[in-house]
């Protein structure tokens, strides 16, 4: 019998990863573009600026891409025509952390439902008066009343204010990014290289047994949680170990988090939105971004994808700066070393608790300590296997 699980809200079905891919191919793309300023200037341009971090944002007077830089990920799932009413809560939160020498980076998932204390703030429309909640509700409070380019500013500076508040880190940039804008990375690419190290069933895509078409093998209930399977029709399995995977297994595989072998849930999707994210960055650099055919289109999409605020700091010097991170130079970090740490509060309902050493590694990305913190805690780097060949 599988552990219990927390139950969960529904949600958007491929922000928890794709927050993280769009605004790090572009921190990251200088590794492939080999400092051409022509390609460099065709990437940025498509990127949408806007003012997100605030009042959250360290000084901006004298600022240099050199140094420690700390970058702050959200994705939403913004849908067209969508009631102002409405919260929009960040379904992805991520902190990249590239050292000083800038050969490396860390990846951070803060946990959508890790129990925070957000501050008070006005919007402008709807002022909100603090108070204890989960992590992902600040940029919802941020944003409500609001629409377009002021919700997703103020959402994100509210968030970035309660990251600010939780870690005593300023970002030096940050970054929305759009899921339908991000689908299309995927599309270009036409395939993901990756190891798969769990064997994964899906709960949404199978093949029916009569027809062999594409259909849904369990019925899922309103909250997002299995049903029941549906007879007649075998689920797609990810098997253990490497595989190229299409578009469609590609997204499909890092939706999912019920059916898992080792029972992890959303820290092993966690996971696994990760190590996808190192997949992606090495096909995009090994393949993408050198293919005349497919990079008119990736840096389409990339653009697409992302509203970034630079920190003050042209993007053509965040890519050229980064250009010497390898993606195999990146490594992913486990909140909570990918175990739950939940307990139900009053009037927020269940929620994370990030433990002591997860504060200790909050803290170390603060004072560009992260190398230490790993080397003493080896187990909390998620391993991404073998990338296999294209």
């Amino acid at each position: 019998m599988p552990p219990a699980r927390p139950a969960r809200r529904p949600s958007p079905r491929w922000t928890r990863w794709c927050v993280a891919v769009g605004a790090t191919l572009m921190m990251f793309s200088g590794v492939a573009l080999g400092g051409s300023q022509f390609v460099l200037h065709a990437a940025t341009s498509k990127v949408t600026r806007q003012s997100l971090i605030g009042k959250a944002a360290a000084p901006r007077q004298h600022r240099t891409i050199t140094g420690a830089k700390n970058i702050l990920l959200v994705g939403i799932d913004t849908r067209p025509h969508q009631d102002s009413s409405q919260l929009t809560r960040s379904d992805s939160i991520m902190l990249v952390h590239i050292p000083a020498d800038h050969r490396q980076a860390y990846l951070v998932s803060l946990p959508r439902d890790s129990l925070v204390t957000i501050p008070a703030y006005d919007n402008g429309a709807t002022p909100f008066h603090g108070g204890k909640n989960k992590i992902n509700a600040a940029f919802a409070f941020g944003s409500r009343g609001l629409t377009g380019p002021a919700a997703l500013s103020h959402g994100f500076e509210l968030l970035a204010l309660t990251v600010r508040d939780l870690t005593g880190i300023t970002p030096d940039a940050g970054a929305i990014i759009d899921f339908q804008g991000f689908k299309q990375i995927v599309q270009v690419l036409g395939k993901v290289c990756m190891y798969v190290d769990e064997t994964t069933t899906s709960i949404h895509l199978g093949k029916d047994d009569a027809t062999g078409r594409t259909a849904a093998p369990y019925k899922i209930n309103p909250d997002g949680t299995v049903n029941h399977r549906i007879a007649g029709v075998t689920p797609n399995i990810y098997t253990k170990g490497n595989h190229c995977l299409n578009p469609s297994q590609a997204l499909d595989f890092v939706r999912q988090r019920d059916l898992l072998a080792n029972h992890d849930y959303d820290y092993g999707r966690q996971r696994h939105q990760q190590q996808f994210l190192k997949a992606v960055l090495h096909q995009v650099m090994t393949d993408g971004l050198n293919s005349p055919t497919k990079l008119p289109g990736l840096l389409t999409a990339v653009g697409k994808t992302m509203t970034v605020d630079d920190g003050g700091i042209p993007l053509e010097d965040w890519a050229f700066a980064m250009r010497g991170i390898d993606p195999d130079a990146i490594s992913t970090i486990k909140t909570n070393n990918g175990t739950f740490n939940s307990r139900t509060v009053p009037g927020v309902g269940s929620a994370e608790i990030l433990s002591p050493t997860s504060l200790e590694l909050l803290r170390a990305v603060r004072d560009n300590n992260v190398a230490s913190f790993v080397q003493a805690h080896p187990d909390w780097v998620a391993p991404s296997g073998p990338t296999p060949a294209n």
